[in-house]
């Protein structure tokens, strides 16, 4: 279509072009409906597979009444592709969340993903990239109701920010994280178009959309390796349930519906049942590097030298391996590192292979049969049980965590007697069922799980909140992208766990990525300027050197900071939630975790239902609960967080308690209103 062409009333034709591209994606969707796949399968089992792709594909088409269609389009100068001939008509591309084309094939909707929309995020002034001209459209409750134009090769135009673009991103928020596929920035966009094949970590402060671009790398990934990821699978790793509930539809309204959610806990509790908790300084400990080596060596340690040669009958025939070259050859698979589990596999066989070449020097011709039938001899597989026996890694765990001599042994030069006595139980349990294991033994027994048998690796990881991973919790993910790539998400000055990472090189080497690149976004597009500069004032305390976010957003009056007497918090608290309900979107009111039971009660007397984390907003329920503990990740159009002294109590020592406020400072949106009656941290004074 050529670029100039265009109608007396362009809202007229924007919004008839919108109409036929979702008749368009109707018939695609009717089309998929209608298949009859009866005759072209050859069994249940096919046909079973083909149609989940096909119920996956009309799901993927569905045509979602408060999705637009498309945000923007772009009118090129010349044919994409074609020579840029002199006087020659340019094309006209609308930008989707997914391609939509009309019944001769002609695209109707570009996938936002596609080469030919890149510059609907790239161009600018400065580099229009072929563009003549790039139209935003503005939506109210699904219909198209405004457009902007930004006309990038006339030289006459002033530069000035979208005003689309900036009701988009302050648009309030009821209900789970959405999209920001009309809204990315230039920087975003190259992080999340960065390759398959690296590794991509991205530091980012609060608002700077760090999430979003991890999640919107994810779509774009699967749009272009689609047939690779189909294969290995992806996964996003999040720090709790709650936050992937929050996170949950951004993928599927980009039309991706395989990808995997889960917490590092759930990557590694298959194995146990986790019932129990440690005190920070064991927690800490077992989430220490070393602990690796511990392990490795307390695996090792069950290889056993032969005392007894193995002595194998068949038929008539004795064969003798003497101990010493059983012996070579456990030494052999000891050097080459090998899996425990894959060397247990491998040694039967070697001592069946030593077998056949004493057969085949005493004139008989074995075979391959005749060696496997040789490694399942009961002579062998006893020997291989006494030399090399089966290591059960819960088992092994446990003994690790009750047996003080059998830790002392393994741990000596790796952690010290204060360490040992730390990380022992204090109530040893006498079976794996019985104990009551941690988060933290249950990544150590994941470890173990890997170096008895090697973890399927995985296509593609994202991992957000990463600063908050021990070095074994690193070693877990990483396990699971050993053959793949991931995405770190992060903010340094957020890490609220005893173990939380000191440098993204410490993380990456522990992932297994030291290579990877490492990313940072500074520009700030959700949380209002005066809002992060107050709380970037703990940034000295809690991480110096970063860089603090520089918000583009201003909003005079959106930060508040009110003294209460003490008998009088609670009623102020309720005042300015109910305050904050006068404005719409969502409200989220945030408190240290011991004082949630006294603001829920006042809110119930007050006659206020309010929802828990993660729980979805509605028009008629906004007001969500939060725990400070609860907070990371989440974003609310208006914040109240209640006694900053609180919440920094609340944790076990000082710096982790203002991280934990930085994270809740930095919630909202649009407003926050901070409420205190004792004295503020002097950081923030």
């Amino acid at each position: 279509m050529p670029a100039h062409e265009e109608s007396s009333n362009p809202l007229v034709r924007e919004r008839a072009h919108l109409a036929a591209s979702r008749a368009a994606l109707r018939a695609m969707r009717e089309d998929v409906q209608a298949l009859d796949i009866r005759d072209v399968t050859a069994n249940w089992v096919n046909a079973a597979v083909l149609q989940s792709q096909i119920d996956d594909r009309i799901k993927a088409l569905a045509d979602l009444s408060h999705t637009p269609l498309f945000f923007g389009r772009l009118d090129y100068l010349h044919v994409v592709g074609a020579e840029k001939a002199e006087g020659s008509e340019g094309e006209r591309f609308y930008i989707g969340r997914r391609h939509v084309h009309d019944a001769h094939g002609d695209p109707m909707v570009i996938d936002w993903r596609a080469p030919v929309s890149q510059p609907f995020y790239q161009a600018s002034r400065n580099n229009p990239l072929d563009v003549d001209h790039r139209r935003r459209f503005g939506y109210t409750g699904g219909e198209l109701t405004a457009y902007e134009d930004e006309y990038l090769t006339d030289p006459s135009e002033t530069e000035q920010t979208s005003k689309l673009l900036q009701a988009e991103i302050e648009r309030p928020r009821v209900g789970p994280m959405r999209d920001i596929v009309a809204t990315i920035q230039p920087e975003q966009d190259e992080i999340v178009r960065s390759d398959l094949g690296g590794t991509v970590c991205v530091q980012g402060g609060p608002g700077t959309g760090k999430t979003a671009v991890g999640l919107h790398r994810v779509a774009y990934l699967l749009y272009a390796h689609r047939e690779r990821l189909a294969r290995t699978g992806t996964l996003v790793v999040g720090p709790n349930r709650s936050f992937l509930h929050y996170i949950e539809q951004v993928l599927p309204a980009l039309g991706e519906l395989e990808v995997q959610q889960a917490t590092v806990e759930d990557l590694v509790a298959a194995r146990v049942e986790v019932r129990g908790t440690d005190e920070s300084a064991a927690a800490v400990i077992k989430g220490d590097a070393r602990m690796a080596e511990v392990l490795r060596r307390a695996i090792r340690s069950h290889v056993t030298p032969p005392v007894e040669p193995v002595v194998v009958v068949r038929g008539s025939r004795r064969w003798r391996i003497p101990a010493y070259e059983v012996e070579e050859m456990t030494a052999e698979l000891l050097a080459r590192d090998m899996r425990y589990g894959a060397a247990h596999e491998a040694l039967p066989q070697r001592i069946a292979h030593a077998v056949l070449v004493r057969m085949e020097e005493a004139g008989e011709a074995p075979d391959d049969r005749v060696q496997n039938a040789v490694a399942r001899n009961p002579a062998v597989k006893a020997a291989v049980k006494a030399v090399w026996p089966a290591v059960d890694p819960a088992k092994l765990v446990l003994r690790l965590l009750t047996d003080a001599e059998f830790l002392a042994a393994h741990a000596e030069g790796i952690l010290g007697d204060d360490e040992q006595k730390q990380i022992l139980m204090v109530k040893p349990a006498r079976s794996v069922k019985a104990a009551r294991w941690t988060a933290a033994d249950a990544v150590l027994i994941d470890e173990a799980a890997d170096l008895v048998a090697r973890t399927h690796s995985l296509g593609h990881v994202v991992i957000d909140e990463a600063q908050d991973l021990s070095p074994m919790q690193y070693r877990a993910v990483g396990r699971r992208c050993s053959t793949g790539s991931a995405t770190v998400l992060g903010d340094l000055a957020q890490g609220t766990t005893p173990w939380s990472t000191g440098s993204w090189e410490q993380a990456l080497f522990h992932l297994g990525k030291a290579d990877a690149v490492v990313e940072e976004l500074t520009a700030g597009f959700r949380v209002p300027r005066e809002v992060i500069a107050y709380a970037s004032r703990l940034l000295p305390a809690i991480s110096p050197g970063l860089t603090p976010v520089e918000s583009v957003r201003e909003a005079p009056g959106s930060l508040a900071v009110r003294e209460v007497a003490a008998e009088e918090l609670d009623t102020a608290v309720v005042a300015a939630c109910e305050e904050s309900l006068h404005h719409e979107g969502s409200i989220g009111l945030i408190a240290a975790d011991a004082r949630i039971p006294a603001l829920a009660a006042a809110l119930a007397a007050a006659g206020h239902a309010c929802l828990s984390p993660g729980e979805e907003t509605t028009a008629a329920s906004r007001l969500t609960l939060v725990p400070a503990s609860l907070a990371k990740g989440l974003e609310y159009d208006y914040v109240v967080l209640d006694e900053p002294a609180a919440v920094v109590d609340g944790e076990p020592d000082e710096r982790t308690g203002l991280r934990r406020l930085y994270v809740a400072l930095t919630r909202a949106v649009s407003g926050l209103i901070v409420l205190h009656a004792a004295d503020l941290p002097e950081q923030l004074a």
